[in-house]
């Protein structure tokens, strides 16, 4: 890491590994503690439970370490893949411990790319998910402006041009291709309609092209005040109609038929 590097990489975090469970802790407490921040969570949180079927069964949310979903639903079920404070049970995503169609969703925050087999989570998620139970997720997204973002201040990989959808992890975090989800979604489209008939993609939607790098996200210092996020969501407002352009992460909706 170099000098710039260190001093901009929050402290609660800097000497702390990825995989490391206290990591996720720690970025809980980042979150938080920034203002401008836990707003983007909260407004990530309300994009999910408005897209929660009605229908009974469980809410099963992977990757519940680090944020708070839990507090805006108590319904669901929180899981990570290691133990830390805050969560329900242990959960690998390949090999999800629920019966056939015990789910009415599944519900995800930047999970779905630091998953190494994701052939392997969505053949799980159409056998636990109930007809007409969803997978919804906020995930990075490719665009001309994202890919120069995640290409050149991301810490984690970025492989559009990935020939598979799997990838190689030292680890349960350290491991990552955050172009997966536009991969699967975008530009495999057909094969994941191919192999999987019983999924439907309900719905694709580019968002937030600037916020979230003005948080400093969970990883640095750095981030606006909480009382610029009225304007700066504002401006994402009004140059909507470009976002496809400049999206960074996307809102992503499917649903089993």
């Amino acid at each position: 890491m170099t000098l710039l590097g260190r001093w901009l990489a929050h402290p609660l975090t800097r000497d702390l590994h990825p995989d490391d469970p206290a990591t996720t802790t720690a970025r809980r407490d980042i979150i938080a503690a920034k203002p401008f921040l836990r707003r983007i969570y909260e407004e990530w949180y309300a994009k999910l439970i408005e897209r929660l079927p009605s229908a009974g069964g469980e809410i099963l949310e992977l990757g519940s370490g680090a944020g708070f979903f839990a507090e805006r639903c108590p319904a669901a079920t929180t899981s990570e893949v290691f133990l830390c404070p805050g969560i329900k049970c242990v959960v690998d995503a390949r090999r999800l411990p629920f019966g056939d169609a015990a789910l009415r969703a599944i519900v995800m925050t930047d999970v779905m790319h630091h998953i190494p087999d994701v052939e392997a989570f969505l053949a799980e998620a159409q056998r636990t998910l109930r007809r007409g139970g969803r997978i919804v997720m906020v995930e990075p997204w490719l665009s001309g402006w994202s890919s120069i973002v995640y290409r050149t201040l991301h810490s984690e990989p970025f492989r559009p041009d990935a020939s598979t959808w799997r990838f190689p992890s030292a680890g349960p975090l350290s491991g990552a291709n955050s172009a997966l989800p536009w991969i699967v979604f975008e530009r495999d489209l057909e094969t994941f309609r191919r192999r999987f008939p019983d999924f439907h993609l309900v719905t694709i939607e580019p968002f937030m092209p600037f916020r979230y790098l003005l948080s400093g996200g969970v990883s640095t210092r750095i981030s606006m005040p909480g009382w610029t996020f009225p304007f700066w969501r504002w401006v994402e407002e009004v140059i909507a109609p470009w976002r496809r352009h400049l999206a960074m992460f996307a809102l992503i909706e499917i649903e089993r038929r």
